[in-house]
């Protein structure tokens, strides 16, 4: 379940909120160099925030910062790049009321995603106690007591999702 959560979380920091972080490009695929697979952002490159309206991409190799602006660009994500001489330096604008709102509407998709996984891991977690029991593994007793606990995680983990939406909607409402 904490697997789940914290891919729930990564999800949920590529959402744009109008606050720079390096999750908004490090993922983003680029063909940096012909004949060679795509390599992420962040596998080319340091990603920083100086501030909270810019991201500074300082490449390992400096004849990649074309493909990298470039890579960008073609990834719908909304930002502009500029080729700074050896970096690249994204601007980020502040969100629009309708931005906002369609983003808030896509981080609250991401985080019942992330209940959904929780409660499929849940699922699984009592079918297998069942089947430890109807295979006399272990008793009823003991059966109750895994499903307790099963159901005190879940109830906690979903908490912690709910948590993390609070503070993201905060984020996205923050002018």
């Amino acid at each position: 379940m904490q697997k789940v959560l914290d891919i729930t979380k990564a999800d949920l920091a590529s959402v744009r909120s109008g606050r720079a972080t390096p999750a908004l490009v490090e993922n983003i695929v680029i063909t940096a160099y012909e004949g060679t697979q795509k390599l992420k952002v962040m596998e080319m490159a340091t990603v920083t925030t100086p501030d909270a309206r810019s991201i500074l991409i300082t490449p390992y190799d400096v004849t990649t910062v074309k493909d990298l602006v470039k890579g960008i660009m073609e990834s719908h994500s909304g930002l502009n790049p500029v080729s700074d001489g050896d970096v690249v330096r994204v601007s980020i604008p502040p969100l629009s009321e309708e931005q906002r709102k369609e983003y808030l509407k896509l981080a609250n998709a991401k985080l019942e995603s992330g209940r959904i996984m929780i409660r499929q891991v849940r699922q699984e977690a009592m079918k297998d106690l069942k089947r430890a029991k109807d295979e006399k593994q272990i008793g009823e007793d003991e059966e109750k007591i895994g499903e307790k606990k099963v159901q005190e995680l879940t109830d906690r983990m979903i908490r912690d999702i709910d948590e993390i939406g609070k503070r993201k909607e905060e984020e996205l409402m923050q002018v």
